[in-house]
């Protein structure tokens, strides 16, 4: 690892004894000013991520960088430029709107109005239920059916969710980690019912089940069997699916959680390379695999603090990929990601300015070279998005796209002194990070540990302590205020009476399957989780179609691995 890290080879920048002249003057000049008084200007030296910042960067602080080393060109390793030659002139990122409440039949005309607006792309938001693995008329479910998803008890409300819309022809992202072996499964089935073969299928299944256990959350079954449910995964799709994204690994929620940018590129990294150790252990070669492999961050508020992590995390994983894990195959090194903007920037007062906030940070993940976009909507903090605002996000993007021309120029902020500075701080956290989670003996054992939720609880006190000292503004919250009355905003609101069509749809289908089928199907998928040789996913699929429930094939798995209960740390 020190060799990835050794700077001293590097052929250097010499500085001329004019430029220091230069410096020189500017020091003395920079003395003689005044520190700024009011609002924020507790926080003018350091990023939102706490990083130290200096009044201006010069051609001393790249004197180490290497060009071949550590920039190279755009397409090229390490590729800190970006993984394409020619950035969005060849090909814009994906216009990719998370999407789902209520039923399925609600979201699927949201599918269509969104498809009909110019978005190239669908990803689905699950409810809560489904997330968590049960079923709609749960107990566990009250209150939570299409609340902050589509609910998707069974194959039929898969079916009924992607009514109208070509399968084989768009992209699908589904964000879900517990059950997206199941999620995963029914979107095949639904689509071979339409006469779609699974290679055929292309889209991405989040299924980052090691940050659930850091920071999100929504977990079922402990670490460890769940990992083997994740290798069968990514076998299965390596195999049977080329056109899709075995898995995404996710810092997204790592920093909804309030992490820094350093520990959500970190932590997020270290959960990839998890899964690569584990699928290698398993017997798979590293090529077969890693090039389906795909990530998911945030866009936060800090402009080019975020840059510079997405620049950061490129060159990082290329290294490590090759000189680690002995990927040969050069799109086994190329990091592809997607992005949102951050939903912990956004304010519930003053909520238009969240129209603001996004615009930024959609620019800043394009600058930083994303593959796909989701752009959060402005009243998101306060409900699930109106056709209104999942409009103007969307337009958003598209003003990004085709009337700023940042598109135009591949890595435009390349060789800046503060972004080339900064991109190297990101790798040096990260890491050092590394280094730590390695002294635990990996990630598991530090999830075990309470290592990174630690790190992460103690990033968010010291951001919430610097924003209720006013050290950091938040317009509309703790400066620039104002009286206002939310009850003016037209929000999207999701009634009982949805849980209720929901529970009915579920009882039909239980009366009306084959129950031979659905016991056997279940019967078999119990004896295939006890044998760590027999890949799961056929069995998940023949469980699908049989129209068995999702929290049916979640208790059946959880009656041999159990359930998860975290250890508390604090």
């Amino acid at each position: 690892m020190a060799k990835m890290m050794d700077r001293a080879s590097g052929s250097g920048n010499p500085v001329s004894p004019e430029y220091l002249e230069q410096q020189r003057l500017w020091e003395a000049a920079s003395a003689k000013g005044k520190p700024r008084t009011g609002p924020g200007s507790g926080a003018t030296d350091r990023t939102l991520s706490d990083v130290p910042l200096k009044t201006v960067y010069g051609p001393e602080d790249i004197q180490h960088m290497d060009l071949a080393r550590d920039q190279a060109m755009p397409g090229q390793f390490p590729y800190t430029r970006g993984i394409h030659p020619n950035g969005y002139r060849d090909r814009l990122w994906t216009m990719r709107q998370f999407a789902g409440f209520g039923s399925a039949k609600q979201t699927n005309e949201r599918y269509h109005f969104l498809l009909s607006q110019g978005q190239m792309g669908l990803s689905v938001a699950f409810d809560m239920p489904t997330l968590m693995g049960y079923d709609s008329d749960a107990p566990q479910a009250r209150g939570e059916v299409g609340k902050c998803g589509v609910a998707i008890d069974t194959l039929a409300d898969m079916e009924t969710l992607f009514e109208g819309i070509d399968m084989g022809a768009i992209t699908t992202s589904m964000t879900i980690n517990g059950p997206a072996c199941i999620a995963v499964a029914q979107y095949i089935a639904a689509a071979e019912k339409k006469g779609i073969p699974r290679a055929k299928l292309g889209g991405t299944i989040q299924a980052d089940i090691l940050k659930e256990y850091i920071a999100q959350k929504e977990w079922i079954f402990p670490p460890r069997p769940h990992m083997r449910v994740i290798v069968d995964m990514i076998e299965f799709c390596t195999a049977q699916m080329p056109k899709w994204n075995t898995i995404s690994v996710s810092g997204y929620h790592i920093r909804e959680a309030g992490s820094t940018a350093a520990q959500e590129l970190a932590f997020t990294l270290a959960d990839g390379f998890a899964y690569v150790e584990a699928c290698m252990k398993h017997g798979m070669d590293v090529d077969s695999f890693a090039p389906r492999l795909s990530y998911f961050f945030n866009s936060h508020v800090d402009f080019f603090e975020e840059i510079a992590k997405f620049r950061a995390a490129r060159r990082i994983y290329a290294r490590h990929m090759r000189d680690k894990y002995g990927a040969k195959d050069p799109k086994s090194w190329q990091l592809r990601f997607h992005t949102q903007t951050a939903g912990c920037s956004a304010t519930a007062q003053q909520p238009e300015n969240n129209i603001v906030r996004v615009a930024y940070e959609a620019m800043a993940a394009v600058l930083g070279g994303t593959q796909s976009l989701h752009t959060n909507s402005m009243d998101e903090v306060l409900a699930l998005p109106s056709e209104k605002s999942v409009e103007i996000a969307l337009r958003t993007q598209q003003v990004l796209a085709f009337e700023t021309n940042v598109t135009n120029v591949v890595d435009p902020l390349g060789g800046s002194y503060y972004v080339e500075a900064l991109t190297d701080e990101m790798e040096r956290q990260a890491e050092a990070y590394f280094a730590q989670i390695e002294e635990y003996g990996g990630v598991v054992e530090a999830i075990e540990a309470g290592f990174f939720q630690k790190e992460i609880a103690e990033a968010s006190y010291r951001y919430q302590r610097s924003v209720e000292s006013k050290d950091r503004v938040i317009v509309g919250v703790n400066h620039f205020t104002r009286e206002e009355n939310i009850d003016d905003l037209e929000l999207l609101r999701i009634t009982e009476e949805t849980a209720r069509e929901q529970s009915s749809r579920v009882a039909e289908i239980r009366a009306t399957r084959d129950s031979a089928a659905v016991a056997a199907t279940l019967a078999r998928l119990k004896v295939a989780c006890g044998d760590p040789k027999d890949n799961l996913m056929p069995h998940l699929i023949d469980c699908v179609n049989a129209y068995c429930t999702e929290g049916e094939i979640v208790e059946a798995m959880v009656s041999v691995y159990g359930r998860y209960i975290e250890r508390s740390v604090f």
